[in-house]
């Protein structure tokens, strides 16, 4: 608890920074106790219960915080438009996730099937380095979905991945620890991993445009909607740097509780043996997984898969007798609220059953995980991660490394501070 409260406090100093970058300091007083505005200085408020959050959170407003917040780090500045704007912009968003997972669930398959065959062919004494194999599977699946048949070369994967690992050790470190603007070596190749990512993107762009293809992939969506040329990098630049890190992780989690979970994993196959049975994994039996959809659930609320987001308040607002003014930053202490005990008996038991509860699943979708509310990098991730455990937990016996600790390590994703080692054993 101790590493993610240092991390929360870093965090917020940078997130301050680079939203000072955007937008001019407020001088409005403040509502807030113990919290004094000055000309140099902006207004910060954390809120860290799930009822103060479901008195800011609201369920009608179209921009999302995780969104925001990396557009923020990025220093990225489209966006930010009326409210029939920000609507559009997520109507593209939702119809571009739910389109390039229809068009692509063949490749998603066998991208899974090419996992489990390699896992098929390990012996059980050997130790397999989770995070690296999660990673790589991410990057695969995401770049074709998301970006086309560009990526259907790894080495072009490799590349991206490169770029991808650099660009995102900077905003989860650089940024928040201050250190990118101390090495100028490292700002360097900062820039030019994300003027090489961007180079990639713009090509892609220009290539959909005005053309239709048998795959429809993300930015087809983007591309075919009322967006500028740097809307539509930017809104595909987050898409693809988040979806990437956020699928990584949630399959690495999903699977490190299953091989510490017997009963949750025997579930769990139990399940899929009940839907699938000796048939393909189709999209249409994927919607019946209603335990998988728990066992992710849970995944993110036992690791605290995104532990910190945040909004910039764009009208005054009060949350029970304090008033929050217009332009103060809100930083969501997300990771505090998904442990919280008052709101989650046990919280750090790895427990998917606790989502029958409708109440509980109710929680859990007002904070942005589920339902209307939930990122569309998650969404995806969700998707990605269900096909791929339908794969493996069918054939395979997934086993914990005896001995082995899993320390966490939080950024703007949670991710484990060293590999996690799991081994396998074949069912049949």
């Amino acid at each position: 608890m101790l590493d993610f409260a240092i991390f929360a406090v870093t965090f917020l100093l940078a997130l301050v920074g680079a939203v000072l970058y955007l937008y001019p300091a407020s001088r409005q007083a403040a509502g807030i106790p113990g919290i004094t505005p000055t000309e140099e200085k902006r207004l910060v408020v954390s809120l860290g219960t799930v009822d103060v959050l479901k008195q800011h959170i609201n369920p009608n407003k179209t921009s999302d915080p995780f969104e925001t917040m990396l557009k923020s780090l990025l220093r990225y500045q489209s966006g930010g438009g009326s409210v029939s704007e920000n609507h559009m912009r997520k109507k593209l968003y939702e119809n571009g996730v739910t389109d390039s997972l229809k068009s692509n669930f063949a490749l998603l398959l066998k991208l899974s099937e090419e996992l489990l065959d390699k896992w098929l062919s390990y012996p059980e004494t050997q130790h397999v380095p989770l995070s690296q194999h999660m990673l790589g599977f991410a990057m695969k699946s995401v770049t074709q979905m998301v970006m086309g048949s560009t990526f259907e070369d790894d080495q072009e994967v490799i590349r991206f991945q490169k770029n991808h690992g650099t660009v995102w050790s900077e905003i989860g470190k650089g940024f928040l620890d201050g250190s990118l603007d101390k090495n100028m070596t490292r700002k360097k190749q900062y820039e030019d991993a994300l003027m090489q990512l961007e180079s990639v993107l713009r090509n892609i762009i220009k290539e959909r445009k005005g053309r239709n293809f048998s795959q429809h992939i993300f930015i087809d969506s983007l591309v075919q909607g009322n967006l500028n040329d740097q809307q539509i990098l930017e809104d595909s630049m987050i898409f693809s740097l988040a979806s990437c890190i956020i699928t990584a992780k949630l399959c690495t989690w999903a699977i490190c509780f299953l091989t510490t979970s017997e009963e949750v994993q025997k579930k769990l196959y139990e399940e899929i043996n009940q839907v699938f049975g000796n048939g393909p994994v189709t999209p249409e039996k994927i919607e019946q997984l209603r335990y998988c959809q728990h066992v992710l659930c849970e995944t993110v609320r036992t690791a605290k898969l995104t532990p910190v987001s945040a909004q910039l308040q764009d009208i005054e607002g009060k949350i029970d007798r304090f008033i929050i003014p217009r332009e103060t930053l809100v930083l969501y202490a997300l990771g505090v609220v998904l442990q919280d005990p008052n709101t989650w008996p046990s919280p750090h038991k790895f427990d998917p059953d606790r989502f029958d509860d409708e109440l509980v699943m109710k929680t859990f979708s007002s904070l942005g995980f589920s339902g209307t509310q939930e990122c569309p990098e998650l969404r995806f991730a969700y998707m990605v991660t269900t096909v791929l455990l339908s794969v493996l937990v069918k054939r395979l016996h997934l086993l914990s490394v005896e001995g082995q600790v899993i320390e966490t390590k939080y950024e703007l994703v949670t991710s484990s501070r060293e590999e996690a080692w799991i081994t396998v054993s074949k069912r049949y």
